[in-house]
């Protein structure tokens, strides 16, 4: 089974549990912010760790960030295969050692392009996604990438867009998962609100091509990672 931990009622998965269900597994979406408690990792095949409008170190307003933090802690020492998404990947990057700078001089708004580095192109993470490719940000925090982590790719505002820390657990800055419906709460969420659909929709067959590709290419992975 699949775990889609949701850390913020806005940022929900997205094309995560269509894509996981085309692949023939189960999943599970918990709520990290009503208190959900969470699983033994050893019984899931992955997990992906969603975004959310908060920082990570805004552990004073947002209490359940802890758990989260101490729950993706025993993901990696499990060696469950792990997906960690915007905030996600900077969580599983603070986990590790790393750094989340908030806020950071490299935030992103709408559909950018991304570069993958040598590591990256051969990284089975992003199999058959060409680069650059085009993905979909929104950010005001980022990441470094951690100690004994590898840098996988890059964009001109932002040095550190993904990185995989040991065989199976990666930190993404970009939102693979998004579609129009998020793309547009998102817009208006914002104070003022920002036109984030008119460039998503140019650019709609790109990004899920690339996208969906990433989602799947780590449901592949962490499926074969758990095989006897």
């Amino acid at each position: 089974m699949f775990l889609l931990v949701q850390n913020d009622p806005q940022c929900p998965p997205g094309t995560c549990t269509q894509l996981i269900d085309a692949a023939g597994h189960p999943c599970r979406i918990l709520a990290a912010y009503a208190e959900e408690a969470f699983p033994d990792p050893r019984q899931l095949t992955g997990v992906i760790v969603l975004g959310g409008d908060m920082g990570v170190h805004e552990t004073e307003r947002f209490p359940y960030l802890e758990r989260v933090r101490q729950f993706m802690k025993t993901v990696l020492e499990t060696g469950t295969p792990l997906l960690g998404i915007c905030l996600g990947g900077q969580l599983l990057s603070l986990v590790a050692g790393g750094s989340v700078a908030s806020p950071s001089p490299h935030g992103e708004k709408g559909i950018s392009r991304v570069a993958l580095n040598a590591a990256g192109a051969a990284d089975p993470l992003f199999s058959g996604v060409p680069s650059p490719f085009v993905t979909f940000q929104l950010h005001n925090d980022s990441f470094t990438v951690p100690p004994d982590a590898t840098l996988l790719a890059s964009s001109e505002a932002c040095p550190a867009q993904s990185f995989r820390l040991g065989h199976a657990a990666y930190g993404v800055q970009f939102h693979p998962e998004v579609n129009r419906a998020i793309v547009e709460c998102w817009g208006n969420l914002s104070v003022p609100p920002l036109d984030l659909t008119r460039g998503f929709l140019a650019a709609q067959p790109a990004f899920y091509a690339a996208s969906r590709t990433i989602i799947s290419n780590f449901i592949s992975l962490a499926a074969a990672c758990r095989l006897p």
